[in-house]
């Protein structure tokens, strides 16, 4: 996923600076292009003693529409490339993140449970990828869940507090798209369940109830562990198709801003190119 994130952010790049170079040109060859027109306008009233001429007065609007289209468009393309880049892909890469960390972390449990020689080494590891989830410095196991619960109070009461980091912390600084907040939120306290579980197998088999331990870890019934863990996953992919669906939509949006109304300015600028034509010819018959 890092690989592919570095790759997008290259591309996103170059795309964002060839949409700025577009702009530039269009603008400055648009102006030049008016001031053709305006400069021909003057040249013709004074040279044939008229006011205007309707040909090169039609071309003139013609092409201020199609500049300000061509400029519309790219700005509505960038403006596209934008959410699609950072406002939705940003938080599908921390999600997809949370999530291959989740599975590592609830293997590790699991080996905690199987591999009594390594339970020390798993215990960490569990504890290593739960701050890479939601970030606690300084937190234990024995204090983690404590930690979590008050910090996610201050968060619910100020959502610009910053007492934890991770992939969540990621996700809900990146919030944009309606729904997006309540089922980050969710995600979190589902995650927050899953937590207290782990303490609780951990409480079984530190008091000898082993098997009660590996059930409530390993079972799927409901209140199970796992059937926690289940539910934070079908929580956490539910915001993460919310920012798919909007990257997708964004790229949609994006492409037919240009296939839809490039044509328009093509053809405003074909209109002009006539018009002046059309403009001029009577001023050429006069020379005959």
């Amino acid at each position: 996923m890092a690989s592919n994130d570095r790759a997008f952010d290259a591309r996103y790049s170059q795309a964002r600076s060839a949409l700025r170079g577009e702009l530039v040109a269009v603008l400055v060859l648009g102006v030049l292009l008016l001031v053709v027109l305006v400069v021909l306008q003057w040249y013709l009233a004074r040279r044939f003693h008229r006011i205007l001429n309707p040909g090169v007065l039609g071309a003139t609007v013609c092409t201020l529409l199609a500049v300000l289209l061509g400029a519309q468009v790219i700005s509505a393309s960038a403006g596209h490339l934008r959410v699609a880049r950072h406002d939705a892909f940003d938080s599908v890469v921390a999600l997809s993140r949370a999530r291959a960390i989740a599975y590592d972390a609830n293997a590790d449990e699991s080996r905690y449970l199987l591999d009594p020689e390594r339970r020390g080494r798993y215990e960490r590891a569990f504890l290593e990828k739960s701050q890479q989830l939601y970030g606690l410095r300084g937190a234990t196991l024995t204090s983690y869940d404590a930690e979590l619960a008050t910090t996610w109070q201050a968060y619910r009461a100020d959502r610009r507090d910053l007492r934890f980091t991770g992939e969540f912390r990621r996700e809900l600084d990146n919030i944009t798209f309606a729904g997006e907040q309540s089922a980050a939120e969710e995600t979190v306290e589902a995650y927050a369940v899953y937590e207290r579980d782990d303490r609780r197998i951990r409480a079984l088999l530190a008091a000898g109830k082993e098997r009660e331990a590996v059930e409530f870890c390993m079972g799927w019934e409901a209140g199970t562990s796992n059937a926690h863990f289940g539910a934070w996953m079908t929580a956490l992919d539910k915001v993460t198709d919310i920012n798919r669906q909007h990257f997708t939509t964004s790229v949609r949006d994006g492409r037919s801003a240009v296939t839809e109304q490039l044509p328009g300015g093509c053809a405003l600028l074909l209109a002009a190119m006539a018009l002046t034509c059309l403009g001029l010819r009577p001023r050429f018959a006069e020379f005959r």
